[in-house]
């Protein structure tokens, strides 16, 4: 591995970090702000492409909107410029809760901001609690 990739690496391990971060007590715009200008989001996998600032920040308003949210880690693996991670999602509004623990695939540009996003779950993941 050369200098230049473990940068990438470390750049795409802080990234993944910070979403999970960011997905407990952040913004939706603050979420947006991982992605580049030209990234695409396809959560779930088969679900229409959201390929514009605005569209991603409309997307994330729905978690971070939530009364309660918690997002954890289960586990991460980085390798090139790609990241796949998976993390349960548990939201609270209205007295209902739900959890989900997607599969993320994330691909990543040299400065480290997520060029793609897709997202691995079915309907029938998202249970309520």
């Amino acid at each position: 591995m050369t200098v230049e990739q473990a940068g990438l690496a470390d750049k795409i391990d802080a990234a993944v970090d910070s979403y999970i971060e960011l997905l407990n007590s952040g913004t939706a715009e603050q979420i947006a702000d991982l992605y580049a200008p030209d990234a695409t989001v396809e959560d779930p996998i088969g679900a229409d492409i959201r390929d514009t600032r605005e569209q991603l920040v409309e997307f994330y308003s729905v978690i971070t909107g939530m009364e309660d949210r918690t997002a954890t880690l289960k586990w991460k693996k980085v390798a090139g410029d790609t990241a796949v991670f998976e993390f349960t999602l548990v939201t609270k509004t209205s007295g209902l809760a739900f959890e989900i623990t997607p599969v993320d695939i994330m691909v990543f540009d040299e400065n480290g901001k997520v060029k793609s996003m897709r997202a691995v779950w079915r309907q029938e993941d998202l249970k309520q609690l």
